[in-house]
């Protein structure tokens, strides 16, 4: 089972730090930001400790498919405002970059918020960015992944279609895939507790399950439908354990990395417990 959780990625050790502390949880996978996902000031990449962490992590049995990036989600790819597009451009050209530089093939983006616009035109900008993106990268094999989201105020991508409608968009596929999240799915009206096979179902038909690179795997704070995406522990949500169990052990699902990122509790993260109850241990 390819099961990890969010790392964190600071100090002196930096990304050799982040993959200490997943196999302090016994994880096989792990995501990290390339910085504070809350601004986009960015460390060079020699103080990241990236060849001892890729060692440690070879040394761990950690595969490399395994480490997940997630950009800042303070970007939005949505947006009219050409300044801030062509930051956004700009500044995911190097997060790309930097995932690359770093060993991962991965990076999840969120795809923005609509704001002021119809859904239609952002689906349009969101997809613009991305094929810069992408065209300014063609050096390396770093998919980007858009996130499904809870729905949240004008959040894009918080359907299956609207997620699929942006693909449609991208000239270069292969460099083009999903991450879904059990608590953004649940939050956005996607029944997964009662009518489990139906959605996934759906997904299938309508992304396509070979499209998905990376699962976040939590439970919700809020009812079904709520569009709040507050995470919570597992088991301690509406959704419910089983229910993600159900997602953690699906066949299809397999080969695909799952990562955590539930709340820390009183000040300590629950990661190593909640991988051990996953894996029936």
């Amino acid at each position: 089972m390819i099961l990890g959780c969010h790392c964190g990625m600071s100090g002196t050790e930096m990304m050799l730090g982040s993959v200490k502390e997943a196999i302090g949880y016994n994880a096989t996978a792990l995501m990290i930001y390339t910085g504070a996902p809350q601004n986009t000031i960015r460390k060079q990449l020699k103080e990241l400790h990236i060849a001892e962490a890729l060692k440690l992590m070879d040394e761990a049995n950690i595969s490399r498919e395994h480490l997940i990036i997630h950009a800042p989600y303070i970007i939005n790819p949505a947006t009219i405002d050409l300044e801030k597009r062509d930051f956004c451009i700009n500044f995911l050209t190097q997060e790309v970059k930097r995932s690359y530089a770093m060993g991962s093939k991965v990076i999840v983006l969120h795809p923005g918020n609509s704001l002021t616009i119809p859904v239609e035109e952002a689906i349009e900008n969101i997809s613009f960015v991305v094929n810069k993106i992408i065209e300014n990268t063609m050096e390396t094999d770093v998919v980007i992944a858009l996130e499904t989201m809870a729905g949240k105020g004008t959040e894009v991508g918080r359907t299956f279609h609207e997620v699929k409608a942006i693909m449609d968009k991208i000239n270069v596929k292969e460099r083009i895939g999903v991450c879904i999240d059990t608590c953004h799915m649940f939050d956005s009206g996607y029944d997964i507790v009662n009518d489990y096979t139906n959605v996934k179902k759906l997904l299938d038909e309508v992304i396509g399950l070979e499209h998905i690179k990376v699962i976040h795997l939590n439970d919700s704070k809020n009812p079904l439908a709520s569009h709040k995406d507050r995470h919570a522990n597992l088991g301690e949500g509406y959704i419910g354990f089983d229910a993600l169990y159900r997602v953690c052990h699906d066949p299809d699902f397999a080969k695909i990395p799952k990562i955590l990122e539930t709340p820390y509790i009183d000040g300590k993260a629950p990661y190593k417990e909640e991988i051990a109850r996953l894996r029936g241990e």
